[in-house]
């Protein structure tokens, strides 16, 4: 029996897809305030949401004269992780500075997506950036969401400073962000609330103490993420703080406590730790055999590679290594696609597994 032709066209259609499939984050940026690079970062310590951190950028774009950038590769992981944008009004003097982390004006925006994900960052009303996701990637947004129902939770709060408001609004929305974060199925959407009420800086940290000691909502938290994120950075440091977070001002040398009850806790409590270090030298140690590897060059590529990392032009290259410039910047397209890297600030900034 002969298939008719366009019975197999949806079938190579999905195959080109998965076989291209490659993230897309694109945007416009407001040029008449902004004028700096725009940079991606991979965010694995929920800590470390908001601010720059240098060790998390992974790209870096420059905008059109239009204020439009994009983003776009297939070398992000495939299921949901934590990303950044951010753009800085940092001068040609000061990008070093920016580049360690310090950046006095600067905006950013925070969103959960996957390497298969096309999002835009579109104007939002008076040209606001960075306030608006459009994805195919629902969950994408979930975090614009939160930031919602946090200021309304901060207006609560604003209205009266009295002990009797603190108690009862602390209670109220716990409960709502701790629901709100289940109805998006997402567990890195609660970790992004729990990021915020567990931060000890908050006024609410003393009631999420209390709260995390009669709460079986954070063991189910604990639970979803090692369902979604196994051996990920999210999940051992979630549970790492919460197992030190629940003996945190417990009183543990008075004879009515230090008992034998008191000796299993700390049992598991050291058992928990050790296990959670070893999960994170694990994922360390994973991280490091992930290096790209200089022995899948062949040995013209290996010794383009040297001489762009001492910062050799193409025509010094080429004139080094007596080949044509063509030939040079096909080798270098070459070596790039190994390396997985777009520019030769990248192929510079690599730590390459000799």
């Amino acid at each position: 029996m002969r298939l008719h032709p366009r019975l197999l066209l949806p079938f190579f259609v999905l195959c080109h897809t998965v076989l291209m499939a490659q993230y897309q984050f694109s945007g416009r940026i407001d040029t008449t305030e902004w004028s700096g690079d725009v940079y991606l970062s991979l965010v694995e310590d929920y800590r470390k949401l908001h601010g720059i951190y240098p060790e998390q950028i992974i790209k870096k774009v420059i905008p059109d004269s239009t204020g439009f950038f994009t983003f776009e590769d297939n070398n992000l992981p495939e299921n949901n992780h934590i990303y950044k944008i951010h753009v800085g009004n940092c001068s040609p003097n000061e990008q070093q500075s920016h580049l360690r982390g310090v950046c006095a004006h600067q905006k950013e925006i925070v969103f959960i997506a996957k390497n298969t994900d096309t999002l835009t960052f579109p104007f939002s009303f008076d040209r606001e950036m960075f306030c608006k996701v459009v994805s195919n990637n629902f969950k994408s947004s979930t975090f614009i969401q939160a930031d919602s129902l946090l200021n309304e939770m901060r207006y609560a709060f604003g209205n009266s400073s009295s002990p009797a408001n603190y108690k009862i609004n602390a209670k109220k929305w716990f409960k709502k962000l701790q629901q709100f974060g289940i109805a998006q199925k997402e567990p890195l959407t609660e970790l992004y609330l729990y990021a915020y009420l567990s931060d000890k800086s908050n006024r609410l940290y003393s009631y999420y103490l209390k709260d995390l000691k009669q709460n079986a909502y954070y063991t189910e938290l604990k639970e979803r993420l090692l369902q979604h994120y196994p051996q990920t950075n999210y999940s051992v440091q979630y549970d790492t703080e919460i197992t030190s977070d629940f003996y945190r001002g417990t009183p543990l040398t008075t004879p009515e406590t230090f008992n034998r009850w008191t000796w299993i806790l700390l049992s598991g409590l050291l058992l928990s730790l050790a296990g959670n270090a070893y999960l994170l030298y694990q994922f360390q140690q994973r991280k490091k055999t992930s290096l790209p590897n200089i022995q899948q060059l062949t040995k013209q590529e290996q010794k383009i590679l040297q001489l762009i990392r001492e910062d050799k032009t193409n025509k010094e290259i080429a004139a080094s290594l007596f080949l044509s410039l063509s030939t040079i910047k096909t080798h270098i397209n070459s070596l790039y696609k190994k390396l997985k890297v777009s520019s030769r600030e990248e192929v510079k900034s690599l730590k390459i597994k000799e």
